[in-house]
């Protein structure tokens, strides 16, 4: 027999008859809102614990790749410009050079 709301509410009036109200809501009130087969058992705690950690690891590598992701982009965007700041430096020192040479 499946337990209802109606055979819940019998059996606290019969408990009441018996053992009195407030000892018949203490009883009631220990008693699972549904059937047993409803309540989580160890396993499935477990199970949702598994799930959310391998949440938990997928946000956290999706927000380090971002971070690693945008890190490498300002030091690519750093090394490009020393390059080209170098790469200046060394023609204008190539061009005062042969500017030298032609004076001389």
């Amino acid at each position: 027999m499946a337990l209802d709301e109606r055979a819940r509410h019998q059996l606290f009036l019969r408990l009441e008859e018996v053992l009195g109200s407030r000892p018949a809501e203490t009883l009631m009130e220990m008693m699972p809102p549904v059937g047993w087969a409803d309540v989580a058992t160890k396993r499935d705690l477990d199970l949702g614990f598994e799930a959310l950690e391998h949440k938990l690891l997928a946000a956290f590598r999706g927000e380090m790749l971002t971070a690693i992701t945008a890190q490498t982009n300002v030091a690519s965007a750093q090394t490009r410009t020393l390059v080209l700041a170098n790469l200046g430096a060394v023609l204008s020192t190539a061009a005062l050079v042969v500017a030298a040479a032609k004076l001389t």
